[in-house]
């Protein structure tokens, strides 16, 4: 097992139509705009009829989601639905919250494909922000995420992670990319894909992305987008498990 984490850090033809274009332009923008900002979800604790328990946080215009035991913190971007509705996906594009304009909200999972009502909970929220550990804890993490790995698919595993800027998002997509593998590596239908899995790497880019090819997982975050620079266990699986 290696360690090789560096962890330092053209519109209308007279001047009156075009006024009146770009008032429009504007008008419908900034209604769009209070659209999404009149049904953002307040940060807090939330349950949904399925018995589904969830954490809300908001990172700048970003909201983040977190399941109940679970490791993956979900970015949900905003998007404009009738009725004054917002609806919040996940970077695979799936629809993971609707927020009416009087705020109730409706999960959707795979629990609930068809939508369950949500109500709030008491409690504090815990930060939801990707945490640091330093250099001893992030190799004793890979040794332990390599040994499930390897006894998940029958066979050694290595992991690798390459960093400069953000070791914090690299502890983040190492968790996810792990617990995504051997979630799939569970299901008996969905574990031959895995037969080829040899290497698993997170590395920095200048942009997200996820790739499985001769062996090699490979994750790749864009630190200057944050959390959001992450790619999501939705689509680690669509990398590994390529849709019809």
């Amino acid at each position: 097992m290696r360690h090789p984490f560096r962890g330092q850090r053209c519109l209308g033809s007279g001047p009156d139509r075009s006024g009146t274009r770009v008032a429009q332009i504007e008008y419908s923008r900034q209604i769009r705009s209070q659209s999404v900002t009149r049904t953002t979800p307040r940060i807090g604790r939330y349950s949904a009829a399925t018995g589904q328990g969830f954490v809300l946080a908001h990172s700048g215009s970003q909201i983040l989601l977190r399941f109940d035991r679970s490791n993956e913190t979900w970015v949900l971007r905003p998007s404009s639905a009738p009725r004054g509705d917002t609806i919040y996906r996940n970077d695979a594009g799936e629809q993971v919250l609707r927020v009416n304009a009087s705020g109730g909200i409706t999960l959707y999972s795979s629990r609930s494909p068809g939508g369950s009502p949500v109500s709030a909970e008491s409690g504090v929220a815990p930060n939801l922000e990707p945490q640091a550990l330093g250099p001893v804890q992030l190799f004793n993490l890979m040794t332990r995420r390599s040994g499930l790995i390897s006894d998940a698919v029958g066979r050694l595993v290595q992991i690798n992670v390459y960093g400069d800027e953000s070791e914090a998002l690299c502890v983040e997509a190492l968790i996810v990319a792990t617990d995504t593998v051997i979630r799939i590596a569970r299901s008996p239908s969905a574990k031959p894909f895995l037969d080829r899995l040899r290497v698993i790497t997170i590395i920095e880019g200048n942009r997200s992305a996820v790739t499985y090819q001769r062996g090699e997982l490979r994750v790749v975050v864009d630190p200057s987008r944050g959390i959001a620079g992450r790619p999501s266990s939705a689509r680690i699986i669509r990398a590994i498990i390529p849709e019809d």
